[in-house]
């Protein structure tokens, strides 16, 4: 069980977001769009095998390692972790589960623990730079080049301007959004490249997509995100 102590350094972990405007794009389509955003919270690192356990009692990942970021997780399992941290933390959740279907529905306004939009995935990546990397990729990321095959303990490499750790490589991140209804149905995106991607694969544009309830690999995991306009308690 979360005690105070490790609630208080899970907010310590939380970092502030300034609101602002940034550009998207498509490699596939070649399609441009311009997001703006309200400021926001997102965790300095991805979610941790040991944080993970503490929430689900649940140990899904290939690569064992209390430090090291939770990954084999399906995009449903990471929003089921973030209502029941919100649970646990007295937060209102974001996500609403329709017992009758699939269908899961937001609360946009609410305080409870959520994945990042790919907008607001990628404005936190790059920190104010216009760059596809904020360092040095070997100074920032494990990469293939360097990972020796396997994930490592969140926090090792340096972190952007906004202290964000591990944002490209170690294990890619699910967002919250679909990716294109149209022609993937409910496949949702996930970003920031992994241990085992070459050096185009960790890129702050890079975007993938896979389904939501059966896609998990082991160098995808997630990091959390909150709101920060609403404090209603649940």
């Amino acid at each position: 069980m979360i005690n105070a102590i490790d609630i208080a350094d899970l907010n310590d972990q939380m970092v502030q977001i300034p609101g602002g405007k940034i550009e998207m794009r498509d490699d596939r389509t070649k399609e441009k769009w311009t997001v703006e955003l309200e400021p926001f919270l997102i965790a300095k690192f991805p979610v941790t095998q040991y944080l993970y356990f503490e929430i689900t009692k649940e140990s899904p990942s290939t690569f064992k390692g209390d430090k090291q970021p939770v990954e084999t997780v399906t995009w449903k399992d990471a929003i089921t972790f973030c209502n029941s941290l919100s649970v646990r933390t007295g937060l209102k959740p974001y996500y609403y589960f329709n017992s009758d279907s699939e269908e899961i529905t937001f609360a946009p306004t609410a305080a409870g623990f959520r994945l990042p939009t790919e907008a607001e995935w990628e404005y936190a990546c790059k920190a104010g730079t216009t760059e596809i990397r904020y360092g040095e990729l070997d100074l920032i990321a494990w990469y293939k080049g360097n990972s020796g095959k396997t994930p490592h303990t969140v926090g090792l490499k340096e972190p952007n301007s906004w202290g964000l750790y591990d944002m490209l490589g170690n294990v890619w991140e699910w967002c919250s959004d679909i990716y294109d209804e149209t022609v993937y149905g409910s496949y949702r995106i996930f970003r920031g490249g992994g241990w085992c991607d070459e050096e185009r694969g960790c890129m702050a544009t890079n975007r993938r997509r896979s389904h939501p309830t059966s896609f998990k690999i082991d160098d995808l995991g997630f990091r959390i995100a909150r709101n920060i306009t609403d404090t209603t308690s649940c």
